[in-house]
């Protein structure tokens, strides 16, 4: 007989918003409900036995080139300065000449024999920790802002909640003294706030901004948390606030905004004791922070960020975004490619690969799921000689960890990298998967709202099987 399926509690209080509403629930759910009332953010269990039970996503902002980074195209070699010999898509950015050869040599790493450029030493170097995706499509999404949103969101046009909404909202937080879900130094532009939003999900499902794009973050700005007041006298004057919050709230009626400000001003409140000890850096040994590459030069930025998410992830955040992203760091190589590509790759290589060897020391891989990512590729044609156009038709991501095969390469594209030959992954596909590792089914995580049920994946999305450990 097949087992009586038994609802989660956050599925059972009705995609309540956050803090003190849906109170007919209160009797059904007896104590158990009200403690999740007055905590929207406390852990629930998963749809399933979870493979991973947290996210480090890795986003390079701009469109990391595949067929120079993760995707060796030998006949775009040969074919080097020829015209493409079938159709260009119908969806192009900027128009583009004949095929453009990748300026980097490929060569095979590890037991699996992945074939990695020399752009990625280091990254080429944990080949055997990392599931490549060589098929990934991104639609018709050709600009930046909207194949962010779908990366991100899953919608390109509308306003929908983030990736990491929808985590935290499945599965709440592990620490309750610190945000569940951190995007660090975003770019306000191409969709800004919205990439890591939680649209019409209750606001305290939204991600948590540390640092922006505009400038590194330092030792400095992250002891800002230090609190001021003693901590006797901020929970008077907290006590207070809330205090006038909810009467004005009763009278008001309900506000998804005001009840998520004052969950804010409690998690503002416990932050200040635990969150300058998990951002303060100086606490790792300094072969720690050389395995980051922190100590000087291009990956001491990102090698920090790294770090960061690490201890972040470490001390119970669930979902925590690092963001190479514009205006300092951009990979949109529509000319100067060998520059632009270069000069990025040599500031995330190591970091990357030091991160994945220090989830390995502390017993982390297995259960945290760290993703590669980037809103769409390059085209193998060229761009003004010397660049390459944004390309959603066939682009690489890849996955390490948190359940998924290590050494695997999953999907191919056709010989100049234009179009996906075998087992396309579509974004809806893509985000199916990793719910699907952190234990949700994708079909099943939905949201009431406007009349109709809300999902991520929308009505798509099919989790890739093949790449599951």
């Amino acid at each position: 007989m097949a087992p009586i399926y038994q609802p989660s509690r956050r599925e059972l209080l009705g995609h309540s918003a956050c803090g003190f509403g849906s109170v007919a629930l209160a009797g059904l759910l007896a104590g158990d409900s009200l403690a999740i009332e007055k905590n929207p953010l406390a852990p629930t269990r998963p749809h399933f036995a979870p493979r991973a039970k947290r996210v480090i996503f890795l986003f390079m902002h701009g469109g990391v080139s595949h067929v120079d980074s993760f995707d060796p195209k030998p006949k775009l070699t040969l074919m080097d300065g020829k015209p493409l010999p079938f159709p260009k898509p119908k969806f192009e950015f900027a128009p583009t000449g004949n095929l453009l050869k990748s300026p980097w040599k490929f060569s095979k790493h590890g037991q699996s024999g992945m074939e990695i450029s020399e752009l990625f030493p280091h990254i080429g170097s944990r080949s055997d920790d990392i599931c490549l995706l060589r098929s990934m499509n991104g639609g018709n999404q050709v600009s930046h802002g909207p194949a962010l949103l779908t990366l991100n969101t899953g919608d390109g046009v509308f306003n929908r909640p983030s990736l990491g909404a929808w985590v935290l909202y499945g599965l709440g937080s592990e620490n309750q003294n610190l945000p569940g879900f951190i995007s660090l130094c975003p770019s306000v532009y191409h969709g800004g706030a919205q990439n890591y939003g939680a649209a019409f999900l209750p606001a305290c499902f939204q991600g948590t901004r540390v640092g922006d794009g505009f400038a590194p973050i330092t030792e400095a700005r992250l002891s800002d948390t230090t609190p001021q007041d003693p901590p006797a006298l901020q929970k008077i004057q907290l006590d207070l606030l809330r205090k006038e919050n909810e009467r004005h709230l009763a009278l008001a009626g309900r506000d998804d905004r005001l009840e998520a400000r004052i969950q804010s001003f409690e998690t503002a409140f416990r932050m200040q004791m635990e969150a300058p000890k998990v951002l303060d850096l100086s606490s790792e040994t300094k072969e720690t922070q050389a395995l980051y590459g922190i100590g000087g030069g291009p990956t001491e930025e990102f090698g920090k960020l790294c770090l960061l998410a690490r201890r972040l992830s470490e001390a119970g955040v669930r979902f925590v975004q690092i963001n190479h992203s514009y205006p300092r760091n951009y990979w949109d190589a529509h000319g100067d490619l060998k520059n632009n590509h270069s000069t990025n790759a040599l500031k995330v290589d190591k970091p990357i690969a030091g991160l994945i060897e220090d989830l390995k020391r502390r017993g982390m891989f297995r259960d945290t799921l760290v993703v590669f990512g980037t809103e769409f590729g390059r085209t193998p044609a060229g761009q003004s000689n010397d660049g390459r156009d944004h390309h959603p038709h066939a682009f690489s991501m890849w996955l390490a960890g948190g359940g998924v095969k290590g050494g695997l390469t999953h999907g191919q594209t056709d010989e100049f990298g234009y179009y996906v030959q075998e087992n396309k992954v579509t974004m809806p596909d893509f985000h199916a998967t990793l719910l699907h590792l952190l234990g949700l089914d994708h079909k099943r995580l939905t949201y009431r709202h406007a009349g109709r049920d809300f999902r991520l994946t929308d009505v798509h999305g099919e989790v890739v099987q093949p790449i599951l450990a």
